[in-house]
């Protein structure tokens, strides 16, 4: 700033006056600051005044990966509500692991995050407790945790995958298999294998039909390999469900590779309504989350507690259960 101050000729308050919104300041001096600001590249550091008006201007949000179209599309849904309101978002990245998660949440409140938000609702207990101490509202994601520490916008991943069972068993399949991870670091897919259990229990089909290979998250070519062994141990399988889009066009990629005729051999069904699903050949029938809406819903009530915090009149817990729908396709 006193660069910027002895290169526009006036001092640093006046500097400091010119790049606060509002302040009264004549036109010809502003515009020479401003011009010694560009020439510069100079930027103002915020720091010290978002320590007295706990205004940062940005909010925190961990997503479990990067190379994901659901999680990308969940951020989009955030910011395009977030910048409306000249909050920006910083993104951390957990790579499914909650001790990775519960160091990254350290981390940003650090640097005084408006709020955070973050993905599914399991967390270390060291996590969950910075999370409760933070002062600041909390969002938990693409989940519907019996505890929640303040916030909720998802849905059930269980439920969901009850539903993707039933569909299938209308459709006349009986013997049903599931494709999942071997840890449960992705706990969305570890809910999604309880429930393909539950809804193979509640409909009578005792004999489950389990895969769990790989480490979340689960990729195309590892959801092949899955697949083969799948037919290998059951060979009378009738029907694969997928943890997610990705391994489930891997498994139908697979039964190509075999000349297995997809659903006449094996039907095909993932979770999450991935683009590739709907190009394939034969398309996939999969689960809708409606991504974006998550990211978006998220960041309306963002709003709405940011603006209680400010105004010292928090707002009550909120759970925002977002949308899910089987997508029937061709693969089943």
């Amino acid at each position: 700033m006193s660069d910027v101050a002895r290169r526009a000729g006036v001092s640093t308050m006046t500097v400091s006056r010119a790049l606060r919104d509002g302040a009264s300041i004549a036109s010809d001096t502003r515009e020479r600051i401003m011009k010694a600001v560009n020439d510069l590249g100079y930027v103002l550091d915020q720091s010290a005044g978002s320590l007295s008006s706990k205004r940062t201007g940005f909010v925190a949000a961990l997503v479990p990966s990067l190379n994901n179209s659901n999680f990308a599309d969940t951020a989009r849904g955030l910011t395009d509500v977030l910048q409306g309101a000249g909050l920006q978002l910083l993104l951390g990245y957990t790579d499914y692991s909650i001790e990775k998660e519960e160091e990254l949440i350290e981390s940003m409140l650090r640097r005084r995050p408006e709020a955070i938000v973050v993905t599914g609702g399991k967390h270390t207990v060291r996590g969950r407790k910075l999370l409760e101490n933070a002062g600041i509202p909390v969002i938990e994601t693409w989940d519907l945790p019996p505890k929640p520490v303040r916030h909720v916008v998802g849905f059930s991943n269980a439920e969901a995958a009850e539903a993707l069972v039933k569909y299938l068993y209308q459709r006349g399949y009986r013997k049903i298999g599931f494709i999942g991870g071997t840890s449960n670091r992705d706990t969305r897919g570890a809910d999604r294998r309880l429930g393909y259990e539950r809804a193979m229990a509640a409909l009578g089909l005792k004999d489950t039909r389990i895969i769990s290979f790989g480490t979340p998250p689960i990729s195309m070519r590892q959801g092949g390999e899955a697949l083969a062994r799948l037919v290998e141990q059951w060979p009378d399988v009738e029907a694969a469900i997928c943890v997610s889009d990705l391994s489930a066009f891997g498994a139908l990629s697979e039964c190509q590779r075999r000349k297995w005729p997809v659903p006449k051999r094996i039907a095909i069904a993932g979770f999450g309504d991935f683009e590739i699903s709907s190009c394939s050949h034969p398309t996939i029938t999969t689960v809708g989350v409606n991504c974006y809406e998550i990211g978006k819903r998220s960041g309306e009530l963002l709003l709405r507690a940011i603006e209680g915090e400010r105004a010292s009149k928090p707002i009550g817990a909120e759970t925002i259960i977002t949308p899910y729908a089987v997508i029937p396709r061709d693969s089943a």
